[in-house]
């Protein structure tokens, strides 16, 4: 096999890799009447089926980045993609509400393998203005899983049933294996302990907070069943930061936010992917409970917003490696606030024409200026034997921040779904993209210029104004 040709098969199974873990945060969304109306539940089970995979995912990504930089990308990615194949095929039979929710939970667990392993394969296998190329495709075909998800979800529930939307994530794994077997896995030389008590720490932390948040509608701030595990949670956290600052072999090295860009373009991902989060749950819910459409009418809402991310990503993820990415960090996540300002417009009776276009057309424009330069400048500060947990982080922050955005968005905004609602929901994701801009401007920093050309993005490069 050629080199080209192995290069091209690394990218493709990185993005089929990372591509369903990113689908089954969203796709999901539109399904859970459904579910709910066959095993009962109501909207605690709805809650539960979505957050179980998205605790466990956030939790344990630190963790597999770790495995992942230790046991080798490829050997990670083909026990997360088993493990995926086999809870998804558990989730789509799953006879009662409880095993349901249980088996998205162990879903959570494989893919949290899957998602930075994918992501060090390719800057493992990529350099210079190829590497910031094959950043911004897999961050195009990524981010667009997340969006799409709505809109294949929509379709799979009317015209099939809800169980087809995890069913149908055996075929691009059974794909992926095929092709993982012509790469060759590559461990490192030196195997350091894996920090299993800062991983409890972290899971603990993570889940006894979101769970707190979730459950205090539904029990209120002074209930135990509260604010037990919020203390538990918010211990747990305080241990884990202790704990990485002190631990010889840390499964979140502290030290990698003293390089800036990795700082500062974290701080910049956990704005940006809290507005992604909030508007893509928001905006589907209201077109549905509100406006009357169908699941599948309201995915098309944003399948502007999919196609432009495919179509321009990569190209925006080249420009940033020649040019750097701190303008398009800044510009991007400015224009997609103005997208979010413009879709307030969205009102009943639903017109998508005269509501909706502009302000989907600017918000996904400036999502695919912006998600391949984040990506690059993020890693690009780190060098390549690392990129594994840098990768793990910067994912973990993003799930994170839309695990705790959507958590906190009732406590914010109100649960009445409703014109004011959508309006206040939106002016939030313009303020979060807004900052995420101004954070950008100020903080990053762009490479100094290299021989591949103006500003060339390299692993671990100094920088400049």
């Amino acid at each position: 096999m050629t080199v080209v040709a192995l290069d091209r098969r690394v990218l493709i199974v990185a993005i089929l890799a990372a591509f369903v873990a990113f689908l089954d945060g969203s796709i999901v969304t539109v399904a859970l009447p459904a579910i709910t109306a066959e095993l009962g539940g109501g909207l605690p089970v709805q809650q539960w089926v979505v957050d179980a995979y998205l605790i466990t995912l956030g939790a344990l990504i630190l963790l597999a980045g770790s495995l992942s930089d230790l046991l080798g990308r490829v050997a990670v990615l083909r026990i997360g993609l088993l493990g995926f194949g086999v809870t998804s095929l558990a989730c789509g039979l799953a006879p009662t509400a409880e095993l349901l929710i249980a088996a998205r939970a162990a879903q959570g667990v494989a893919g949290a393998l899957l998602v930075p392993s994918s992501l060090a394969l390719i800057m493992s296998a990529h350099r210079g203005s190829s590497q910031a190329r094959a950043i911004g495709l897999w961050t195009a075909w990524t981010s667009a899983a997340f969006i799409v998800g709505p809109l294949l979800g929509g379709v799979l529930t009317d015209l099939l049933s809800w169980r087809w939307v995890f069913v149908i994530n055996v075929l691009p794994i059974a794909v992926t294996l095929v092709l993982l077997r012509a790469l060759r896995n590559e461990p490192a030389t030196v195997r350091p302990p894996i920090d299993g008590v800062g991983a409890v720490l972290g899971a603990l932390g993570l889940g006894g907070v979101v769970f707190a948040l979730i459950e205090q509608a539904n029990f209120g701030w002074a209930s135990p069943v509260v604010t037990i595990p919020l203390a538990v949670g918010v211990v747990s956290l305080i241990g884990f930061i202790v704990r990485q600052a002190t631990a010889r072999h840390p499964m979140m090295p502290l030290t990698l936010f003293r390089n800036r860009n990795f700082a500062v373009g974290n701080l910049a991902t956990v704005a940006i992917y809290a507005a992604l989060s909030i508007s893509g749950l928001v905006i589907v819910v209201y077109l549905q409970q509100v406006a009357g459409l169908s699941a599948t009418l309201s995915g098309l809402v944003m399948l502007p917003l999919t196609i432009m991310l495919i179509a321009l990503s990569a190209r925006f993820g080249a420009l940033a490696g020649r040019y750097g990415p701190r303008w398009f960090m800044t510009a991007g996540p400015a224009l997609a606030a103005l997208g979010f300002v413009l879709l307030r417009a969205i009102e009943t009776p639903f017109d998508f024409v005269s509501q909706a276009l502009l302000g989907v057309l600017l918000y996904g424009l400036g999502v695919a200026i912006t998600v391949a330069p984040l990506t690059s400048a993020i890693l690009g500060a780190i060098e390549p034997e690392r990129s594994g947990i840098a990768s793990a982080i910067n994912n973990a922050l993003a799930r994170i921040a839309g695990l705790v955005a959507i958590a906190l968005l009732g406590a914010v905004i109100g649960t009445t779904v409703d014109d004011a609602w959508l309006d206040s929901a939106l002016l939030l994701c313009a303020g979060l993209m807004a900052a995420g801009a101004l954070v950008s401007a100020i903080g990053i920093r762009n490479p100094v210029s290299a021989p591949g050309g103006p500003g060339a993005l390299s692993a671990g490069s100094p920088t400049a104004d």
